[in-house]
């Protein structure tokens, strides 16, 4: 082991010692009394703290350190910072809140992300180290010739990346609003100030070292907690193989909670709403007319008797809510109809595959299942934040090793992420399920103040149905400790994990966009002759810019985080995966072949996406543009077709034109082929 291997090494088993006798602390005076605001306090700006030291002191401003790390990152070390890159918010908070939701299906997710690492190792990392420059749009631009292929790829870069990193941002606001107390929007921006404290200053060296720490902390608050839950359930602290013994329980549980009474009347009552919104819809625009005269007559009637005060401001406003227009009125009935109809089915039990009521649902079941792990892992081998971690190892046989070790640290999350959902699904189950609305935990409430938990005792009977709670998935992971009844500090050391997982993912996300449009906009196509300094300021720039926009939009909560991360993965992959493989594997490929490719994949699934996700944009002005998905694949998985026609559309049009010049058929050579092993 070299020096700075061993030095390295000193450095994090110290840190990591260090982490773990504050968690300890944090613990002991919990039991003394420390409050636990000051705990979640603690927890959230020691570690903020931490990386802004760790930004601070790696600084630079060399350009091979701030793109690349100096190309000296061990393969260990990297494969460790590419895994807290890619365990962003969407895989420590989401992942297991899907699992808890869907069941089976959910685990599309867990083999699409780990099989795209084998795409990665097997296709790509190797060869894009051996080529050796700073982006991937650097990559399409040698091998392709010229600048279009350049500023398409920039193009992608930004919008698979800027959809990403917008989903981390929301993120770092849920877990700053729940733990400290801020208003969401104030803590998007309060996050906002701890990822760029690193990619600011320090640029890639700054950000593969910060990440290092933090995979440290995500891991740790992520198995911590469902550890003590296995303890508490089955006597044993080892979730990832006692898990099924409560997955039985939870069977148990379901078939006793889904036949009962109580709740096959509440979701009966939920079925009736959704005809009733269906009726509104079918008699637009007089039914808007009628609803807002039923409710000023109600709340002249709440007046005039003796109902309470709080009773007459929610009637009002439901009232002052109500839609304009008979567009606006569509398209707002028919979200509650379908969440009132999604309430009112019958529900799945979490082991079952495919589920449907028909061979036929249970085979678009199927299908979405297959295209959804199709999309994540071809997306995963082009996300270009996870495809530049492979730019900065030593050598290519690092590059190598280093995909080993991401696989490795990933697997860590993803073994234990079924478990969590399990678990989970036990404690709710078994002690929330059919108690006294009255008497709920404190967790209820105060998620319910961030908006991702809601109840609605629909037979008015006080007692709390399954189908009368609502859960984003974004809840799960990080209600799970107080679900559980366990100590505060728990819940303290799993927000510094959820925010190290976005922070890191971010810090990534943005080096990657504001590297792209200043390196290959800027220094190599409007300026080739910018010294160091001016591309360096360009680069930083850039990423303020992107950073507070991405931030604004966030702030406006498009979606849970998964829908998002799930849109960018189909965004990476129909604009580069074709591109990227045919570039390597096939020097036919040429540069109109690979535009085309490019635009028509992106388009063809950015089309696909937005109508089949979104009925209506309201602030553009934009109405009734839904569809009904192709052969029922779900939004999700929109670039399944965008991959397919980015194929089919470079294959065809560079058999129909020029092929590429011989120095770029000796430069694949030399990507595949090269003299020495570099």
């Amino acid at each position: 082991m070299s020096d700075i291997s061993q030095r390295l090494r000193r450095y994090f088993l110290v840190y990591t010692g260090s982490f773990l006798l504050l968690v300890l602390l944090l613990g002991v005076l919990e039991r003394f009394g420390l409050p636990a605001h000051w705990i979640g306090y603690s927890f959230l700006f020691l570690t903020i703290i931490l990386y802004a030291s760790i930004g601070v002191i790696a600084r630079t401003s060399d350009v091979s350190e701030y793109y690349v790390a100096g190309r000296r990152i061990p393969a260990l070390y990297n494969g460790m910072a590419t895994g807290a890159d890619w365990m962003s918010a969407a895989s420590f908070m989401g992942m297991a809140g899907t699992l808890f939701l869907s069941g089976y299906q959910g685990l599309a997710y867990v083999m699409g992300w780990t099989g795209g690492y084998v795409l990665v190792a097997l296709l790509l990392a190797p060869y894009l180290r051996r080529f050796g420059q700073y982006t991937i749009p650097d990559f399409l631009g040698e091998r392709y010739g010229g600048n279009a292929a350049r500023l398409v790829g920039v193009g992608a870069t930004v919008l698979a990346s800027f959809v990403y990193v917008v989903a981390q941002i929301y993120g770092v606001g849920l877990i700053t609003s729940r733990f400290v107390g801020l208003q969401f929007e104030v803590g998007v921006f309060v996050g906002l100030a701890g990822i760029l404290v690193c990619s600011f200053l320090g640029g890639m060296r700054a950000v593969t070292w910060t990440q290092v720490a933090q995979y440290v902390i995500l891991i740790v608050a992520y198995i911590v907690p469902v550890a003590m839950l296995s303890y508490k359930a089955t006597g044993l602290p080892l979730p990832q193989l006692v898990y099924g013994e409560v997955l039985e329980r939870v069977e148990a549980l379901e078939t006793t909670i889904f036949n009962a009474p109580a709740e096959l009347e509440v979701r009966r009552l939920y079925r009736e709403r959704a005809d009733a919104f269906a009726s509104r819809i079918d008699h637009l625009p007089e039914s808007l007319s009628e609803e807002r005269q039923r409710l000023s007559a109600a709340i002249s009637e709440m007046k005039s008797g003796d109902a309470s005060m709080r009773d007459i401001v929610v009637v009002e406003r439901q009232r002052r809510e109500l839609p304009q227009t008979a567009a606006e009125a569509r398209d707002y009935w028919e979200g509650s109809m379908r969440q009132a109809a999604e309430r009112g089915a019958p529900p799945i039990h979490h082991s079952t595959p495919f589920p449907g009521a028909s061979e036929e649902e249970r085979d678009t079941s199927r299908l979405n299942f297959l295209a959804l792990v199709f999309c994540l892992m071809v997306g995963t081998a082009a996300l270009p934040h996870v495809l530049m971690r492979y730019y900065t190892t030593p050598t290519v046989r690092e590059a190598r090793s280093s995909v080993f070790w991401s696989l490795f640290f990933i697997l860590l999350l993803y073994f234990t992420a079924p478990a969590y959902a399990v678990f989970a699904k036990y404690e709710i189950y078994s002690g929330v399920i059919g108690s006294s609305i009255s008497e709920l935990p404190g967790w209820i409430a105060a998620w319910s103040k961030v908006g991702l938990v809601a109840i609605e005792d629909m037979n008015g009977d006080g007692l709390l149905q399954l189908a009368e709670l609502t859960l984003n998935p974004d809840v799960i992971v990080l209600a799970t400790p107080e679900i559980a009844g366990l100590p505060y500090v728990v819940s303290g050391l799993v927000a510094a994990g959820a925010l190290a997982a976005a922070l890191s993912t971010a810090d990534g996300l943005l080096l990657t966009i504001a590297g792209a449009l200043s390196h290959d906009v800027y220094y190599k196509i409007i300026r080739p002759g910018a010294t160091t300094q001016w591309r360096l300021l360009v680069s930083k720039t850039m990423l303020l810019i992107v950073a507070v926009v991405a931030a604004t939009v966030a702030a406006q909560k498009p979606a849970s985080i998964l829908f998002m991360v799930s849109w960018a993965f189909s965004i990476a992959a129909a604009a580069f995966f074709p591109a990227l493989v045919c570039g390597i594997f096939w020097k036919r490929a040429n540069r109109a072949g690979a535009v085309s490719a490019m635009l028509v994949g992106l388009a063809l699934t950015v089309y696909y996406l937005v109508r089949v996700q979104f009925d209506a944009i309201p602030w553009l002005g934009i109405h009734g543009i839904g569809m009904a998905p192709w052969f029922g694949i779900q939004s999700v998985s929109a670039g399944v077709w965008g991959v397919a026609a980015g194929f089919v559309t470079l294959v065809v049009v560079s058999l129909l034109t020029s092929p590429p010049s011989q120095r770029i058929q000796d430069f694949v050579e030399s990507v595949r082929y090269p003299r020495t092993m570099r």
